[in-house]
């Protein structure tokens, strides 16, 4: 992608979106210094369907920009990652799941946006939670609920609205990802589903179980044993929750 002038540009052109929508909504905290109302949050998903990996860079660069509006820190390291994520998500399984515009208009293809959608966003809130949970910042059951709800409902809300009218004006344009980018041999079907499969299960169970353990309402008495229980959950969402974060990047990988 870097060696793509375009891309690279249209990595520019997502961080500064993202972060010139971020930016002004940083007066209307929800968690002061941590989170606030983001209706940015549908720019990643909308470039993602149309830049691709440069939509990913873009969340990832425009966040950190954001951030800095709104107060830098050692979580901003885990809110790079995240977004980086949630750009990634949307633009593979789409390509994996339909060969038709991300423009949902049958009942099949707003499930199939509604689910690449709540994927990207549940992968975005598990990283990142886990992430300022581990710091020992906020609880894993605040903010990776208040991540999810933000990232799901600006997408719905915005993004296939606004995808009804730039996808077709960009494709017309052959300004895709999948028109700039040079073609590479596709992976076996197999393998890229074994993959959605893996990403699919290992994030939704990892916020089944970050809640639970962020909560107290399930600790592993393995943890109980070796003296692992902390006050704030730092170490047994650190732990709890890595297995289930590194299946899920190894299936976005195979994805």
């Amino acid at each position: 992608m870097w060696d793509n002038t375009r891309l690279v540009v249209f990595t520019a052109i997502c961080a500064s979106l993202y972060a010139a929508i971020l930016i002004p909504f940083k007066v209307i905290p929800i968690i002061p210094g941590v989170t606030e109302l983001r209706p940015a949050n549908a720019v990643p998903v909308i470039c993602s369907f149309l830049f691709g990996p440069a939509a990913a860079w873009g969340a990832a660069i425009g966040n950190v920009i954001g951030d800095f509006f709104g107060g830098m820190g050692p979580g901003d390291f885990f809110g790079f990652f995240g977004n980086f994520l949630y750009g990634t998500v949307p633009y593979k399984m789409w390509s994996l799941l339909s060969r038709d515009q991300p423009v949902p208009k049958t009942p099949l293809a707003w499930v199939k946006f509604t689910f690449t959608v709540s994927l990207a966003s549940a992968l975005c809130a598990l990283f990142i939670g886990w992430g300022l949970n581990l710091l020992g910042f906020v609880p894993f059951r605040i903010l990776g609920n208040i991540i999810l709800f933000n990232n799901f409902v600006s997408s719905m809300l915005f993004a296939p609205l606004l995808l009804s009218v730039l996808y077709p004006r960009v494709a017309k344009g052959r300004l895709l990802y999948s028109d700039l980018l040079e073609p590479r041999p596709p992976k076996p079907q197999m393998i890229r589903f074994l993959g959605l499969g893996l990403l699919a299960c290992a994030t939704i169970s990892g916020l089944v179980v970050g809640n639970l353990l962020s909560s107290g309402s399930w600790t592993p008495a393995l943890f109980v044993t070796l003296g692992w229980v902390t006050e704030t959950k730092s170490i047994e969402i650190g732990l709890g929750l890595l297995p289930f974060i590194v299946l899920a990047c190894v299936g976005l990988a195979l994805l």
